[in-house]
């Protein structure tokens, strides 16, 4: 809108009515262009940084697992990166891994350039929870390098909760034994993707079901700046989602 004001008025000034017109769609064509280059640049340091972290997360433990490779080449096709793409994305991993890292001022470049808000810094750290997590647990150097991660883009030991419910959720077998403990953990672990404790009352679970449908429907990629392919990871955040207000809807038997 700024450009478009400005060429307007300036169209206006010299040139009256016709001047007004030309300058708004001049104003136009440079905000789209801007946006655009925006738009580029975010996507750039997102795939920079992601794999950036990724590496010094799966070194944080002192090794890096094939689990963990094989999980990171699946997060390649995932994101549908072009060749360029996957080269730039196996540097920034292997810079990851370097003992000199500066993890601190990746992730604090990546907050300055990305737009705000919840969905965009959630889906990075989903990523990075995904590969951590692809053996099956989260070691404990792992889990301190996430939370410190989480509290550089402004998120809080809740968020990295919830992301680490829905990775155990999605490992979870589906046929997996209806014992009593393991009742117990997926009611534990629908809770955390909700973001709620286990003495909420049922409008509150209803509350914060919606409110976190609303926050993570993939149709909001774009607009937050991510490339059309996180669509599929922001689809898979929100069937976890469900899952756990339909879990938690039969437990306590409300519609």
């Amino acid at each position: 809108m700024f450009f478009i004001a400005i060429c307007a008025f300036v169209g206006l000034w010299f040139f009256g009515f016709a001047g007004l017109v030309m300058g708004g769609l001049v104003g136009g064509a440079l905000a789209y262009y801007a946006l655009r280059e925006r738009l580029r640049r975010v996507q750039l340091q997102f795939i920079d940084t992601t794999f950036a972290v990724m590496g010094a997360l799966c070194k944080a433990d002192g090794v890096v697992t094939r689990d963990e490779i094989q999980v990171v080449e699946q997060i390649f096709t995932l994101l549908r990166l072009a060749p360029a793409q996957k080269e730039a994305a196996k540097a920034a991993f292997n810079r990851g891994k370097e003992p000199g890292f500066d993890l601190d001022g990746a992730v604090a470049v990546f907050a300055r350039v990305a737009p705000r808000g919840s969905i965009l810094f959630q889906l990075f750290l989903q990523l990075q929870v995904m590969v951590v997590a692809a053996d099956g647990e989260v070691h404990p150097a792992e889990r301190a390098v996430l939370s410190r991660v989480a509290r550089e883009l402004g998120l809080g030991e809740r968020e990295l909760a919830q992301l680490e419910a829905m990775m155990r959720a999605a490992a979870r077998p589906a046929a997996a034994p209806h014992s009593a403990p393991s009742s117990q953990h997926r009611l534990a672990d629908a809770y955390a993707v909700l973001g709620i404790s286990s003495d909420a009352s049922d409008n509150e679970i209803k509350a914060a079901y919606r409110k976190l449908i609303r926050e993570n429907h993939p149709d909001k990629i774009a607009s937050k700046g991510l490339p059309e392919s996180m669509r599929a990871v922001a689809e898979a955040r929100s069937r976890e989602i469900n899952a756990a207000y339909d879990l938690l809807k039969k437990a306590r038997s409300f519609s």
